[in-house]
Protein backbone atom coordinates (compact mmCIF):
# COMPACT_ATOMS: atom_id res chain seq x y z
CA UNK A 1 0.00 0.00 0.00
CA UNK A 2 2.42 2.91 1.09
CA UNK A 3 4.57 1.33 -2.52
CA UNK A 4 1.38 2.70 -4.45
CA UNK A 5 1.24 5.98 -2.61
CA UNK A 6 4.95 6.49 -3.15
CA UNK A 7 4.11 5.98 -6.75
CA UNK A 8 1.23 8.14 -6.86
CA UNK A 9 3.54 11.19 -5.88
CA UNK A 10 6.28 9.81 -8.08
CA UNK A 11 4.06 9.56 -10.97
CA UNK A 12 2.61 12.56 -12.00
CA UNK A 13 6.31 14.81 -11.19
CA UNK A 14 8.30 11.95 -13.23
CA UNK A 15 5.40 12.96 -16.30
CA UNK A 16 5.77 16.70 -15.82
CA UNK A 17 9.99 16.40 -15.53
CA UNK A 18 9.83 13.97 -18.82
CA UNK A 19 7.04 16.47 -20.77
CA UNK A 20 9.87 19.23 -19.59
CA UNK A 21 13.32 17.58 -20.71
CA UNK A 22 10.91 16.46 -23.99
CA UNK A 23 9.75 20.37 -24.63
CA UNK A 24 13.36 21.95 -24.12
CA UNK A 25 14.74 19.10 -26.48
CA UNK A 26 12.36 19.72 -28.93
CA UNK A 27 12.86 23.35 -29.09
CA UNK A 28 16.16 22.95 -29.26
CA UNK A 29 15.85 20.52 -32.66
CA UNK A 30 13.49 23.20 -33.96
CA UNK A 31 16.14 26.30 -33.75
CA UNK A 32 18.76 23.68 -35.08
CA UNK A 33 16.43 23.21 -37.97
CA UNK A 34 15.31 26.96 -38.72
CA UNK A 35 19.17 28.30 -37.97
CA UNK A 36 20.74 25.70 -39.98
CA UNK A 37 18.63 25.31 -42.79
CA UNK A 38 18.98 21.68 -44.60
CA UNK A 39 21.97 21.08 -42.55
CA UNK A 40 20.40 21.41 -39.28
CA UNK A 41 16.99 19.43 -40.58
CA UNK A 42 19.91 16.65 -41.27
CA UNK A 43 21.50 16.54 -38.17
CA UNK A 44 17.89 17.20 -36.14
CA UNK A 45 16.33 14.42 -37.55
CA UNK A 46 19.94 12.52 -36.70
CA UNK A 47 19.64 13.54 -33.35
CA UNK A 48 16.01 12.77 -32.80
CA UNK A 49 16.22 9.26 -34.28
CA UNK A 50 18.79 8.35 -31.81
CA UNK A 51 16.91 9.99 -29.02
CA UNK A 52 14.64 7.61 -29.46
CA UNK A 53 16.72 5.10 -28.17
CA UNK A 54 17.07 3.44 -32.23
CA UNK A 55 20.41 2.36 -33.40
CA UNK A 56 23.15 5.04 -34.73
CA UNK A 57 23.32 2.49 -38.08
CA UNK A 58 19.59 2.46 -38.37
CA UNK A 59 19.00 6.23 -37.53
CA UNK A 60 21.65 7.09 -40.52
CA UNK A 61 19.67 5.09 -42.80
CA UNK A 62 15.95 6.62 -41.71
CA UNK A 63 17.80 10.18 -41.63
CA UNK A 64 18.30 9.97 -45.12
CA UNK A 65 15.08 8.52 -46.33
CA UNK A 66 13.05 10.46 -44.56
CA UNK A 67 14.84 14.02 -45.96
CA UNK A 68 15.41 12.32 -49.38
CA UNK A 69 11.70 11.66 -49.89
CA UNK A 70 10.33 14.36 -48.04
CA UNK A 71 12.35 17.38 -48.67
CA UNK A 72 13.72 16.25 -52.39
CA UNK A 73 12.93 15.13 -55.82
CA UNK A 74 15.54 11.96 -55.90
CA UNK A 75 13.84 8.77 -56.73
CA UNK A 76 13.85 6.48 -54.40
CA UNK A 77 15.79 4.18 -56.78
CA UNK A 78 18.43 6.48 -56.38
CA UNK A 79 18.92 5.64 -52.97
CA UNK A 80 18.39 1.61 -53.59
CA UNK A 81 21.31 1.55 -56.09
CA UNK A 82 23.30 3.67 -53.28
CA UNK A 83 22.59 0.86 -50.86
CA UNK A 84 24.53 -1.50 -52.96
CA UNK A 85 27.01 0.41 -55.05
CA UNK A 86 28.24 2.31 -52.00
CA UNK A 87 29.95 -0.70 -50.72
CA UNK A 88 31.39 -1.67 -53.57
CA UNK A 89 34.83 -1.30 -53.18
CA UNK A 90 37.86 -3.26 -52.87
CA UNK A 91 39.25 -2.06 -49.90
CA UNK A 92 36.20 -2.38 -47.31
CA UNK A 93 36.84 -6.52 -48.42
CA UNK A 94 40.03 -5.87 -45.53
CA UNK A 95 37.36 -5.26 -42.60
CA UNK A 96 35.87 -8.75 -42.70
CA UNK A 97 39.56 -9.96 -43.51
CA UNK A 98 40.85 -8.93 -39.96
CA UNK A 99 37.96 -9.87 -38.23
CA UNK A 100 38.64 -13.19 -39.46
CA UNK A 101 42.13 -13.07 -38.70
CA UNK A 102 41.42 -11.73 -34.95
CA UNK A 103 39.10 -14.38 -34.26
CA UNK A 104 42.03 -17.17 -35.69
CA UNK A 105 44.20 -15.25 -33.18
CA UNK A 106 41.77 -14.90 -29.89
CA UNK A 107 41.37 -18.69 -30.48
CA UNK A 108 44.53 -19.94 -31.39
CA UNK A 109 46.99 -19.57 -28.17
CA UNK A 110 48.97 -16.25 -29.97
CA UNK A 111 47.20 -14.46 -26.97
CA UNK A 112 48.98 -16.33 -24.05
CA UNK A 113 52.48 -16.91 -25.43
CA UNK A 114 53.04 -13.15 -26.21
CA UNK A 115 51.93 -12.51 -22.47
CA UNK A 116 54.22 -15.15 -21.20
CA UNK A 117 57.19 -13.35 -23.46
CA UNK A 118 56.18 -10.02 -22.04
CA UNK A 119 55.86 -11.38 -18.33
CA UNK A 120 59.67 -12.97 -18.81
CA UNK A 121 60.91 -9.45 -19.99
CA UNK A 122 59.33 -7.15 -17.36
CA UNK A 123 57.27 -9.41 -14.45
CA UNK A 124 60.31 -8.37 -11.82
CA UNK A 125 59.29 -4.94 -12.13
CA UNK A 126 56.90 -2.76 -9.67
CA UNK A 127 53.06 -4.49 -10.98
CA UNK A 128 55.05 -6.54 -13.16
CA UNK A 129 51.86 -8.71 -14.29
CA UNK A 130 50.20 -5.21 -15.11
CA UNK A 131 52.96 -3.81 -17.42
CA UNK A 132 53.12 -7.37 -18.94
CA UNK A 133 49.61 -7.14 -19.66
CA UNK A 134 49.95 -4.08 -21.53
CA UNK A 135 53.29 -5.00 -23.75
CA UNK A 136 50.93 -7.81 -24.74
CA UNK A 137 48.07 -5.96 -25.60
CA UNK A 138 50.56 -3.65 -27.50
CA UNK A 139 51.80 -6.72 -29.44
CA UNK A 140 48.38 -8.22 -30.06
CA UNK A 141 47.58 -4.87 -31.32
CA UNK A 142 50.53 -4.83 -33.79
CA UNK A 143 48.33 -8.40 -35.51
CA UNK A 144 44.88 -7.70 -34.91
CA UNK A 145 43.19 -4.19 -35.51
CA UNK A 146 40.39 -4.54 -33.17
CA UNK A 147 40.21 -3.34 -29.68
CA UNK A 148 37.52 -5.19 -28.51
CA UNK A 149 39.20 -8.44 -29.61
CA UNK A 150 42.64 -7.64 -27.72
CA UNK A 151 40.78 -6.83 -24.32
CA UNK A 152 38.88 -10.24 -24.94
CA UNK A 153 42.24 -12.19 -25.45
CA UNK A 154 44.53 -10.62 -23.23
CA UNK A 155 42.06 -9.61 -20.97
CA UNK A 156 40.63 -13.28 -20.31
CA UNK A 157 43.92 -14.25 -19.52
CA UNK A 158 45.61 -11.88 -17.52
CA UNK A 159 43.13 -10.31 -14.99
CA UNK A 160 42.34 -13.69 -13.72
CA UNK A 161 46.05 -14.01 -12.94
CA UNK A 162 46.79 -10.71 -11.62
CA UNK A 163 43.42 -11.15 -9.48
CA UNK A 164 45.37 -14.65 -8.07
CA UNK A 165 48.60 -12.76 -7.47
CA UNK A 166 46.79 -10.04 -4.94
CA UNK A 167 46.24 -6.40 -7.82
CA UNK A 168 42.88 -5.01 -7.01
CA UNK A 169 40.45 -6.44 -9.41
CA UNK A 170 39.64 -2.79 -10.32
CA UNK A 171 43.49 -1.59 -11.20
CA UNK A 172 43.85 -5.02 -13.34
CA UNK A 173 40.50 -3.85 -15.17
CA UNK A 174 41.74 -0.28 -15.74
CA UNK A 175 45.08 -1.34 -17.31
CA UNK A 176 43.05 -3.89 -19.64
CA UNK A 177 41.00 -1.33 -20.71
CA UNK A 178 42.50 1.34 -21.68
CA UNK A 179 45.58 -0.87 -23.48
CA UNK A 180 43.10 -2.94 -25.15
CA UNK A 181 42.44 0.62 -27.07
CA UNK A 182 45.92 -0.11 -28.87
CA UNK A 183 44.20 -2.79 -30.96
CA UNK A 184 42.78 -0.04 -33.19
CA UNK A 185 46.25 2.62 -32.88
CA UNK A 186 48.85 0.04 -34.17
CA UNK A 187 49.54 -1.68 -37.58
CA UNK A 188 46.06 -2.73 -38.78
CA UNK A 189 42.61 -1.46 -38.00
CA UNK A 190 39.25 -1.58 -38.83
CA UNK A 191 38.73 2.39 -37.49
CA UNK A 192 41.74 2.87 -40.04
CA UNK A 193 40.37 1.22 -42.82
CA UNK A 194 36.54 2.76 -42.60
CA UNK A 195 38.25 6.18 -42.42
CA UNK A 196 40.64 5.63 -45.20
CA UNK A 197 37.02 4.65 -47.04
CA UNK A 198 35.79 7.83 -46.26
CA UNK A 199 38.53 9.86 -46.82
CA UNK A 200 40.38 8.23 -50.06
CA UNK A 201 43.46 8.19 -48.18
CA UNK A 202 46.36 5.63 -48.14
CA UNK A 203 45.40 2.53 -46.13
CA UNK A 204 49.17 1.52 -46.36
CA UNK A 205 50.21 5.08 -44.98
CA UNK A 206 47.26 5.23 -42.33
CA UNK A 207 49.02 1.46 -40.80
CA UNK A 208 52.17 2.45 -40.24
CA UNK A 209 51.32 5.59 -39.11
CA UNK A 210 49.98 4.78 -36.05
CA UNK A 211 52.97 2.21 -34.87
CA UNK A 212 54.77 5.23 -33.19
CA UNK A 213 51.84 6.96 -31.63
CA UNK A 214 51.13 3.27 -30.45
CA UNK A 215 54.67 2.96 -28.87
CA UNK A 216 54.43 6.51 -26.99
CA UNK A 217 50.95 5.19 -26.03
CA UNK A 218 52.44 2.12 -24.16
CA UNK A 219 54.88 3.65 -22.57
CA UNK A 220 52.76 6.35 -21.48
CA UNK A 221 49.98 3.94 -20.03
CA UNK A 222 53.46 1.79 -18.73
CA UNK A 223 54.41 4.63 -16.69
CA UNK A 224 51.00 5.08 -15.24
CA UNK A 225 50.88 1.44 -13.94
CA UNK A 226 54.21 1.09 -12.85
CA UNK A 227 54.12 4.55 -10.55
CA UNK A 228 50.55 3.39 -9.04
CA UNK A 229 51.84 -0.48 -8.53
CA UNK A 230 55.43 1.23 -6.96
CA UNK A 231 53.31 3.48 -4.68
CA UNK A 232 50.78 0.79 -3.55
CA UNK A 233 53.18 -1.98 -3.23
CA UNK A 234 51.62 -4.42 -5.62
CA UNK A 235 53.24 -7.65 -6.19
CA UNK A 236 56.54 -8.66 -8.33
CA UNK A 237 57.73 -11.42 -9.94
CA UNK A 238 60.87 -13.17 -10.09
CA UNK A 239 63.37 -11.99 -12.44
CA UNK A 240 63.34 -14.14 -15.77
CA UNK A 241 66.29 -15.67 -17.22
CA UNK A 242 68.12 -14.55 -20.42
CA UNK A 243 67.50 -18.69 -21.38
CA UNK A 244 63.58 -18.41 -20.35
CA UNK A 245 63.20 -15.19 -22.24
CA UNK A 246 64.80 -16.59 -25.33
CA UNK A 247 62.46 -19.85 -24.70
CA UNK A 248 59.24 -17.57 -24.54
CA UNK A 249 60.22 -15.39 -27.64
CA UNK A 250 60.68 -18.62 -29.81
CA UNK A 251 57.02 -19.80 -28.51
CA UNK A 252 55.80 -16.29 -29.28
CA UNK A 253 57.69 -15.51 -32.70
CA UNK A 254 55.13 -17.24 -34.55
CA UNK A 255 52.52 -15.17 -33.83
CA UNK A 256 55.12 -11.94 -33.63
CA UNK A 257 56.00 -12.83 -37.39
CA UNK A 258 52.60 -11.08 -38.55
CA UNK A 259 54.16 -8.28 -38.20
CA UNK A 260 56.71 -8.68 -40.60
CA UNK A 261 54.12 -10.06 -42.95
CA UNK A 262 52.07 -6.82 -42.74
CA UNK A 263 54.71 -4.13 -42.70
CA UNK A 264 57.04 -6.02 -45.07
CA UNK A 265 54.35 -6.83 -47.79
CA UNK A 266 52.66 -3.78 -47.82
CA UNK A 267 56.11 -1.24 -47.85
CA UNK A 268 57.66 -3.58 -50.35
CA UNK A 269 54.61 -3.59 -52.65
CA UNK A 270 54.54 -7.04 -52.71
CA UNK A 271 50.57 -6.78 -52.03
CA UNK A 272 47.74 -4.08 -51.07
CA UNK A 273 46.46 -3.65 -47.62
CA UNK A 274 43.47 -5.84 -48.59
CA UNK A 275 45.57 -8.77 -49.80
CA UNK A 276 47.56 -8.16 -46.14
CA UNK A 277 44.57 -8.74 -44.49
CA UNK A 278 43.43 -12.37 -46.56
CA UNK A 279 47.26 -12.86 -45.96
CA UNK A 280 46.87 -12.30 -41.76
CA UNK A 281 43.63 -14.31 -42.14
CA UNK A 282 45.28 -17.44 -43.72
CA UNK A 283 48.30 -17.05 -41.68
CA UNK A 284 46.20 -17.15 -38.23
CA UNK A 285 44.77 -20.05 -39.16
CA UNK A 286 47.84 -21.80 -39.91
CA UNK A 287 49.16 -21.03 -36.63
CA UNK A 288 46.48 -21.70 -34.68
CA UNK A 289 45.84 -24.83 -35.98
CA UNK A 290 48.61 -26.09 -37.40
CA UNK A 291 51.64 -25.18 -35.36
CA UNK A 292 50.69 -23.62 -31.75
CA UNK A 293 47.55 -26.58 -32.38
CA UNK A 294 45.70 -24.81 -29.84
CA UNK A 295 42.29 -24.48 -32.05
CA UNK A 296 40.65 -27.75 -33.26
CA UNK A 297 39.99 -27.64 -36.59
CA UNK A 298 36.70 -28.84 -35.79
CA UNK A 299 36.29 -25.12 -33.82
CA UNK A 300 36.85 -23.19 -37.49
CA UNK A 301 32.96 -23.40 -38.57
CA UNK A 302 32.44 -21.64 -35.21
CA UNK A 303 35.37 -19.26 -35.75
CA UNK A 304 34.19 -18.06 -39.02
CA UNK A 305 30.08 -18.16 -38.19
CA UNK A 306 31.44 -15.75 -35.25
CA UNK A 307 33.40 -13.19 -37.68
CA UNK A 308 31.21 -13.46 -40.47
CA UNK A 309 28.23 -11.84 -37.98
CA UNK A 310 30.47 -9.05 -36.67
CA UNK A 311 31.24 -8.19 -40.04
CA UNK A 312 27.29 -8.34 -41.37
CA UNK A 313 27.30 -5.77 -38.39
CA UNK A 314 29.87 -3.52 -39.20
CA UNK A 315 28.92 -3.70 -42.91
CA UNK A 316 25.44 -2.55 -42.04
CA UNK A 317 26.62 0.29 -39.98
CA UNK A 318 28.89 1.13 -43.34
CA UNK A 319 26.33 0.80 -45.79
CA UNK A 320 23.85 3.35 -43.75
CA UNK A 321 26.88 5.46 -43.15
CA UNK A 322 27.26 5.42 -47.12
CA UNK A 323 23.60 6.63 -47.59
CA UNK A 324 24.27 9.33 -44.92
CA UNK A 325 27.38 10.32 -47.01
CA UNK A 326 25.25 10.13 -50.29
CA UNK A 327 22.76 12.59 -48.89
CA UNK A 328 25.62 14.99 -47.49
CA UNK A 329 27.16 14.91 -50.79
CA UNK A 330 23.98 15.37 -52.78
CA UNK A 331 22.97 18.94 -50.31
CA UNK A 332 26.83 19.94 -50.88
CA UNK A 333 26.57 19.62 -46.97
CA UNK A 334 30.16 18.89 -46.37
CA UNK A 335 31.80 22.16 -48.33
CA UNK A 336 29.21 24.14 -46.42
CA UNK A 337 30.60 23.05 -43.20
CA UNK A 338 33.72 23.64 -44.59
CA UNK A 339 33.48 26.98 -45.49
CA UNK A 340 32.02 28.00 -41.75
CA UNK A 341 34.09 26.58 -40.02
CA UNK A 342 36.94 28.24 -41.83
CA UNK A 343 35.02 31.44 -41.92
CA UNK A 344 35.66 31.83 -37.89
CA UNK A 345 39.44 31.87 -38.53
CA UNK A 346 40.20 28.92 -36.23
CA UNK A 347 43.43 28.34 -37.91
CA UNK A 348 44.61 24.81 -37.55
CA UNK A 349 45.62 24.47 -33.43
CA UNK A 350 41.54 26.13 -32.86
CA UNK A 351 40.30 23.35 -35.57
CA UNK A 352 42.14 20.45 -34.77
CA UNK A 353 41.02 21.10 -30.67
CA UNK A 354 37.20 21.85 -31.96
CA UNK A 355 37.42 18.70 -33.69
CA UNK A 356 38.69 17.22 -30.49
CA UNK A 357 35.94 17.98 -28.61
CA UNK A 358 33.37 17.32 -31.08
CA UNK A 359 34.59 13.70 -31.03
CA UNK A 360 34.73 12.96 -27.13
CA UNK A 361 31.29 14.05 -27.21
CA UNK A 362 30.32 11.99 -30.25
CA UNK A 363 31.81 8.99 -28.79
CA UNK A 364 29.55 9.79 -25.61
CA UNK A 365 26.32 8.69 -28.17
CA UNK A 366 28.10 6.29 -30.85
CA UNK A 367 30.28 3.65 -31.63
CA UNK A 368 33.70 4.25 -33.74
CA UNK A 369 32.71 2.99 -36.73
CA UNK A 370 29.45 5.48 -37.02
CA UNK A 371 31.14 8.47 -35.79
CA UNK A 372 33.94 8.06 -38.78
CA UNK A 373 31.71 7.61 -41.15
CA UNK A 374 29.85 10.86 -40.08
CA UNK A 375 32.64 12.94 -39.31
CA UNK A 376 35.06 12.17 -41.57
CA UNK A 377 33.58 13.31 -44.99
CA UNK A 378 32.50 16.56 -42.65
CA UNK A 379 35.57 17.59 -41.52
CA UNK A 380 38.05 16.11 -43.58
CA UNK A 381 37.67 18.75 -46.32
CA UNK A 382 38.36 21.69 -43.61
CA UNK A 383 41.51 20.39 -42.46
CA UNK A 384 42.84 19.42 -45.96
CA UNK A 385 41.72 23.28 -46.53
CA UNK A 386 43.76 24.34 -43.82
CA UNK A 387 46.50 22.50 -44.76
CA UNK A 388 46.44 19.86 -42.32
CA UNK A 389 47.70 16.04 -43.52
CA UNK A 390 44.88 13.63 -43.85
CA UNK A 391 46.89 10.47 -42.36
CA UNK A 392 48.11 13.10 -38.98
CA UNK A 393 43.90 13.68 -39.40
CA UNK A 394 43.18 10.10 -39.41
CA UNK A 395 45.63 8.85 -36.78
CA UNK A 396 44.09 11.59 -34.32
CA UNK A 397 40.36 10.71 -34.97
CA UNK A 398 41.69 7.26 -34.14
CA UNK A 399 43.13 8.32 -31.06
CA UNK A 400 39.82 9.97 -30.15
CA UNK A 401 38.25 6.36 -30.63
CA UNK A 402 40.55 5.01 -28.54
CA UNK A 403 39.32 7.64 -25.24
CA UNK A 404 35.58 6.58 -26.82
CA UNK A 405 35.95 3.12 -26.04
CA UNK A 406 36.84 3.18 -22.77
CA UNK A 407 34.32 5.61 -20.89
CA UNK A 408 30.42 4.72 -20.75
CA UNK A 409 28.20 5.09 -22.18
CA UNK A 410 28.62 3.30 -25.32
CA UNK A 411 32.54 2.62 -24.22
CA UNK A 412 32.71 -0.98 -25.71
CA UNK A 413 35.77 -1.99 -23.68
CA UNK A 414 34.04 -1.63 -20.75
CA UNK A 415 31.33 -3.66 -21.54
CA UNK A 416 33.67 -6.27 -22.45
CA UNK A 417 36.00 -5.91 -19.64
CA UNK A 418 32.53 -5.91 -17.25
CA UNK A 419 31.99 -9.36 -18.67
CA UNK A 420 35.66 -10.62 -17.68
CA UNK A 421 35.97 -9.03 -14.21
CA UNK A 422 32.07 -9.25 -12.76
CA UNK A 423 32.04 -5.52 -12.08
CA UNK A 424 29.55 -2.53 -12.97
CA UNK A 425 30.19 -0.33 -15.32
CA UNK A 426 30.38 2.53 -12.44
CA UNK A 427 33.08 0.50 -10.81
CA UNK A 428 34.78 0.34 -13.86
CA UNK A 429 34.26 3.81 -15.02
CA UNK A 430 36.36 5.18 -11.52
CA UNK A 431 39.00 2.36 -11.93
CA UNK A 432 39.49 3.26 -15.70
CA UNK A 433 40.49 6.87 -14.68
CA UNK A 434 44.28 7.23 -13.90
CA UNK A 435 44.67 5.76 -17.56
CA UNK A 436 42.04 7.45 -19.21
CA UNK A 437 43.55 10.68 -18.31
CA UNK A 438 47.04 8.80 -19.30
CA UNK A 439 44.86 8.76 -22.32
CA UNK A 440 43.75 12.53 -23.01
CA UNK A 441 47.44 13.37 -22.03
CA UNK A 442 48.40 11.72 -25.34
CA UNK A 443 45.44 12.49 -27.62
CA UNK A 444 47.22 16.32 -27.53
CA UNK A 445 50.49 15.03 -28.18
CA UNK A 446 48.84 13.30 -31.12
CA UNK A 447 46.83 16.38 -31.90
CA UNK A 448 50.05 19.05 -32.00
CA UNK A 449 52.78 16.74 -33.25
CA UNK A 450 52.19 15.56 -36.87
CA UNK A 451 55.96 14.49 -36.90
CA UNK A 452 55.16 11.49 -34.59
CA UNK A 453 52.55 9.83 -37.12
CA UNK A 454 54.04 11.07 -40.41
CA UNK A 455 57.67 10.24 -40.23
CA UNK A 456 57.34 6.22 -40.72
CA UNK A 457 54.99 6.51 -43.59
CA UNK A 458 57.21 8.92 -45.67
CA UNK A 459 60.15 7.08 -44.34
CA UNK A 460 59.05 3.97 -46.06
CA UNK A 461 57.66 5.81 -48.80
CA UNK A 462 53.95 5.85 -48.52
CA UNK A 463 53.45 9.17 -48.86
Amino acid sequence: MSGAIAMQGIEPWSKKKAGTILSVIAGILLAVCLLGGKVGIVFALLILLMLTGIPASIALGLTVLMFMYLLTNVPVEAVALKLFSGIEKFEIMAIPLFILAGNFLTHGGVAKRMIAFATSLIGHWHGGLALAGIIACAMFALVCGSSVATVVAIGSIILPAMVKQGYPKAFGAGVIITAGSLGILMLPSIPKVIYAISTNTSIGALFLAGLFPGILLTVMLCTTTWVLAKKNNYPRMRKSTWGQRWKAFRKSVWGLMLVVIIIGGITKGIFTPTEAAAMSAVYAFLISVFVYKDMPLSKTPEVLKKSAALSAMLLYIITNAVLFSFLMAHENIPQAMADWILGKDLGQAGFLFFTNILLLLAGNVMEPSSIILVMAPILHPAAIRLGIDAVHFGIMIDANMEVGLCHPPVGLNLYVASGISKMSISELTVAVMPWLLTMLVFLVIVTYWPGLSLWLPKAMGLM
